[in-house]
């Protein structure tokens, strides 16, 4: 089958389209043919070595995919061949940028009728993020001021949405051009403000009058992290969910007490190992994205042999919306 592989980390370049083996199912386990793959701020982090867990070489990005089921290992009993799925893959024997993947069985998620695989792949890394971000680690309450940064980007344009159905009473979203900001503002941000402007904090705190944010989504890191401080308010939660720049951050840990503030840090795969966090999220995103409360932008479809290309987009804030890869 092919594949996009890397033998070292480094810049888009390493990534290299290459034949391997195709994996077969084991005990519990299915054989996906992959229709779509989400591409994720994580796949690069990866690729460069800069991921939260040690990525073990050679190894083939890729967490993120929607297919049909042409193969079950033994002991498979919710699952058959032609069944359409999607899940979030993880272990040594997965492979997301590729024709072919294996995945447990208790991982997948059934594709409902009238969804396709290239949206259904944008969900659940992306979507599932933005729910625990904002429920699970923010604590996000009815009322409250939610800052969500890159809001044009795969996270933010569900963080935004389901800001607005938790009940949010300001969201205010970040982004680097017009166009972007304009689409933050059609998926339901109150306001939205260029972060590439140096004095971006003073704008967050004219727009609260000096109050601040509630509860602020980070995942650039460096400086963004240090102003995204700034703005948050007494009791506000600052949750980090990624380091986009490849920026670590320092603070006094002693400088949260005066407000009574909290920094909090977000890794999925904790999420995924409780499965009733998992099942009953994505089932809540599902029936958002059904009844038309969810809307999703797919920012453009590309050949598997295009991996390195997309990387670069990616990393260059040239796209906004979705990303997806299809063999």
């Amino acid at each position: 089958m092919k594949a996009v592989q890397l033998e070292k980390f480094g810049g888009p370049d390493v990534l290299r389209l290459v034949d391997l083996e195709r994996p077969s199912p084991k005990e519990n386990e299915v054989l996906i043919e992959i229709k779509a793959i989400g591409v994720n701020y994580a796949d690069t982090a990866r690729r460069e070595g800069q991921y939260v867990v040690d990525t073990p070489l050679p190894y083939v990005p890729g967490s993120e995919v929607a297919g049909i089921i042409v193969e079950t290992g033994t002991g498979v009993k919710r699952f058959q061949a032609g069944d359409r799925v999607v899940t979030l893959l993880g272990g040594r024997r997965a492979t997301g940028y590729a024709e072919y993947t294996v995945a447990d069985e208790r991982a997948l998620i059934p594709l409902p009728e009238n969804l396709d695989e290239q949206t259904a792949a944008s969900i659940p890394l992306q979507g599932l993020s933005a729910y625990h971000v904002l429920k699970t680690m923010g604590r996000m309450e009815k009322g409250e001021t939610v800052l969500v940064h890159a809001a044009a980007g795969g996270v933010g344009i569900f963080a935004v949405q389901l800001a607005r159905i938790f009940g949010a009473g300001k969201i205010i979203g970040t982004a680097s051009t017009e166009q972007k900001r304009q689409f933050a503002k059609e998926l339901g941000a109150d306001h939205t403000i260029d972060y590439t402007n140096e004095l971006w904090e003073e704008e967050i705190m004219e727009i609260t009058k000096g109050k601040g944010v509630d509860v602020a989504l980070e995942m650039a890191g460096g400086r963004v992290f240090n102003q995204t401080l700034n703005c948050l308010a007494p009791f506000g939660r600052l949750v980090i969910y990624g380091v986009a720049s490849g920026e670590q951050s320092r603070f006094y840990p002693s400088s949260l007490m005066e407000k009574n503030q909290s920094v909090i840090g977000f890794f999925l795969p904790q999420i995924m190992s409780k499965p009733h966090l998992l099942e009953s999220s994505l089932k809540d995103i599902f029936t958002y994205i059904q009844k038309g409360e969810i809307k999703l932008k797919i920012g453009g479809v590309f050949p598997l042999e295009e991996a390195a290309d997309v990387h670069r987009k990616l990393q260059g804030r040239e796209t906004s919306g979705k990303l997806i890869l299809v063999p």
